[in-house]
């Protein structure tokens, strides 16, 4: 059952004081959510802050996260739903997730620390080094550079949280609980890490890349490293992997890694650094923040729900997986009519080769038409007419299968605590009247 996004009281059948009342609560929100200072924080929960002094620019006090969070003033959907927010964390309802190429204002928010102050941003002095102990000749690369100096690519790559459906998990895994909605289709320009690697030169010796961001660490403290993760050699070099400065043909909004980022096509979202400002290439696997011990690490054998794991290793390929965008769950549909299902489908292997959809609770499979992938570690979008027999209660459910013989299971698959790679089947609920 989808939860339902946050939404500010109306006090319209309150009387004029009480409404007069909420739009100067709204109006002190909207403040500190914009300004983020101490006195926008006291105007919002008063004057009497014990330890005030020690409270992270940029984040929204705890007891008001709920009511407080103004997505629009953030250049978001205000159907969003908050998920966590130290750090802010929201996801996107999939039946807003139904265009061909994810807008900003709908792509899930996901971060670790706090973003750069925006105003302190300047593309053109910003400066991404290219070093490591298996670098021939490390250099620094302006964005200029970096559109001046290789082919600049332009490519429709999804990108999911490692921990998306981590609430389908029983026992309940540890993490923020994300139903179905950390996930998005946008369309990215830059150019391919592969490119750059090659001019600076990679040494035979090289294992990892690592990137390191510009972001701010929660307790505010400017030598800690808020996440440092990326994704092995190989993957790198490959077809997908890029460096980007634009999203959906515009400059990648502040909170999704403006003025540049790492995406890496198929790996969890936790390896396309935001705020990019370095690459490391390692000869050893990286042991950046959030690489070692159970970060983004699933048992290496399978593992009884909620059993002790044992050895754990790194989540580098993310599963094949689809989520129905059309209709919304829950609608009502006249009988008779043929029923249109559309949604998205994604791997971190080659390709989706199929996807049926079954509404009688698995009893029969119908395949859906299925676009082709526009290039490596793009979404593919599905659909099909389906011929409800009778008025009642149906759900809808969605199976995709990739190049490697993989599918999705009807139920969460491979517990692990971190409550990571739920490729569970997505259902709707459809009432025909």
């Amino acid at each position: 059952m989808e939860r339902q996004s946050l939404q500010k009281g109306s006090h319209a059948d309150h009387g004029v004081e009480q409404e007069s009342d909420a739009r100067i609560v709204d109006a002190r929100r909207r403040a500190f959510l914009q300004g983020g200072t101490l006195l926008a924080l006291a105007a919002v929960v008063g004057p009497q802050i014990p330890f005030a002094r020690f409270f992270p620019t940029g984040l929204i006090p705890v007891a008001l996260a709920a009511e407080a969070v103004d997505f629009v003033a953030l250049g978001k959907s205000a159907e969003l739903v908050v998920i966590g927010d130290r750090p802010l964390v929201a996801e996107t309802p999939p039946h807003l997730l139904d265009d061909p190429v994810t807008p900003a204002d709908r792509l899930f928010m996901r971060n670790n620390g706090l973003p750069p102050d925006e105003k302190a941003i300047d593309p053109a002095t910003w400066t991404l080094t290219i070093d490591g102990e298996a670098v021939e000749k490390p250099a620094k690369f302006t964005i200029a550079d970096l559109k001046s100096r290789f082919r600049p690519i332009r490519r429709h790559i999804w990108i999911e949280c490692a921990g998306n459906g981590r609430s389908g998990f029983h026992p309940p895994a540890k993490g923020g609980q994300w139903t179905y909605g950390g996930v998005g289709f946008p369309m990215w320009t830059g150019v391919r890490l592969s490119d750059v690697l090659e001019a600076v030169g990679v040494r035979s010796t090289a294992v990892y890349i690592g990137y390191y961001g510009a972001d701010k660490h929660l307790s505010g403290d400017p030598n800690r490293v808020v996440i440092s993760r990326g994704v092995p050699i190989r993957k790198a070099m490959s077809d997908g992997v890029m460096i980007a400065w634009a999203m959906n043909d515009q400059d990648i909004p502040l909170w999704h890694g403006h003025p540049l980022r790492l995406i890496a096509g198929g790996a969890p979202g936790s390896a396309s650094g935001k705020w990019l400002r370095r690459i490391a290439v390692r000869d050893q696997v990286h042991d950046g923040e959030k690489m070692m011990g159970t970060s983004y690490r699933v048992p290496c054998e399978p593992v009884a729900p909620g059993a002790k794991a044992g050895d754990m290793c790194i989540l580098e390929v993310m599963p094949v997986k689809s989520l129905i965008t059309f209709p919304r769950s829950g609608a009502e549909h006249g009988y008779g009519k043929p029923l249109t299902v559309r949604g998205h489908a994604w791997t971190g292997a080659e390709r989706v080769t199929r996807v049926d959809l079954s509404y009688d609770f698995g009893q029969t499979w119908h395949e859906a038409e299925l676009e082709r992938p526009a290039n490596a570690y793009a979404p593919q979008r599905f659909q099909a007419e389906l011929k409800l027999p009778s008025r009642g209660y149906y759900e809808v459910w969605a199976r995709a299968t990739d190049d490697t013989g993989k599918t999705q299971p009807m139920i969460t698959p491979g517990w692990n605590p971190g409550g990571y790679g739920n490729n569970a089947m997505h259902r709707i609920a459809v009432q025909v009247t």
